[in-house]
């Protein structure tokens, strides 16, 4: 399968006006998802950054489910289920958005069941490394050295201390059920998250991407440079792209050339200047990212 763009609809199916931040690249991946999916879909969105996006004027053509942080994946479970009883499974995508907080901390436990129990929906966490919407807290999804209100930098802290091997890796959690298909992705590649999504429509089970998302706010950057920050993530590989199928086969989509240093990534965020002149932090992430990164090349 592949994506081209003078094969998008120019039906905007994400309605304009909105009360999300500039630049807020949860609203641009929406944006993306829906040329692919388009009015026939059901979208289920945890609490989080994308509820107060959808909560003003740009309530998107289709029905919309504002769940609690913790059960998208129960809810998503319930109208499969629905669904199925009354012959129009086929007919539908069943989506769920939502943020990293409801997906990799409060809402695992949902998520892990309803891919455990089989349902057919695309599970998509837009990843913007915190909780954004209630104060840029930190989550399981939070990198190593990252300044959250908290994991503060401090007199001894040096923000999150947790290291990043040992971050929650979703994509491969995901995987690890055995579901048919998982992926990362990111809105600074925007033909190959799309066919991701629209790989995973097409699969009669459960599908996850894992989208990188920057957060203005919480990252401390540009609004002008969300995309040019996701973009950097991928080709310093510290959020590289690449996609499992059957829960083994690893296939890397983008192989950057010449891999730049972790250093430039993290120089493009307020939330990582107090490590920017320690050479020893950077060395550690520096390490971590490359260790990651050579795993995949040799899947």
């Amino acid at each position: 399968m592949s994506v081209r763009i003078k094969d998008l609809p120019l039906e905007e199916v994400v309605a304009p006006g909105r009360g999300g931040c500039p630049g807020c690249a949860a609203v641009i991946g929406a944006r993306m998802v829906t040329k692919i999916a388009g009015q026939n879909t059901i979208m289920v969105n945890s609490t989080g950054c994308m509820c107060v996006n959808y909560g003003y004027a740009g309530a998107p053509l289709f029905p919309y489910v504002h769940s609690l942080f913790e059960n998208a994946g129960a809810v998503a479970s319930g109208i499969d289920a629905a669904l199925k009883a009354d012959n129009r499974r086929d007919d539908i995508n069943l989506i769920v958005y939502a943020g990293d907080g409801g997906t990799v901390d409060i809402g695992f436990q949902a998520l892990s069941g309803a891919v455990e129990r089989g349902h057919r929906f695309l599970y998509i966490c837009y990843d913007n490394e915190g909780y954004m919407n209630t104060g840029v807290q930190r989550s399981g999804a939070t990198p190593y050295g990252a300044s959250t209100t908290t994991s503060p930098l401090g007199k001894i802290s040096k923000g999150e201390s947790r290291p990043l091997s040992r971050r929650k890796d979703m994509v491969r959690v995901m995987a690890a059920h055995g579901i048919p298909y998982t992926a990362t992705a990111s809105i600074a590649y925007p033909l190959d998250f799309m066919r991701k999504v629209q790989t995973a429509l097409a699969i009669d089970g459960p599908t996850y991407i894992h989208l990188l998302s920057p957060c203005s706010i919480g990252w401390g950057i540009d609004p002008k440079d969300t995309v040019k920050v996701a973009r950097m993530a991928v080709q310093t590989s510290f959020a590289p792209l690449y996609e499992i199928t059957g829960g083994r086969q690893f296939k890397v989509n983008l192989r950057p050339v010449n891999l730049k240093p972790v250093q430039e990534y993290l120089s493009m965020q307020k939330r990582f200047r107090h490590l920017l002149d320690d050479p020893i932090e950077l060395d550690i992430i520096q390490r971590a990212v490359d260790e990651n990164w050579t795993y995949l090349s040799n899947c």
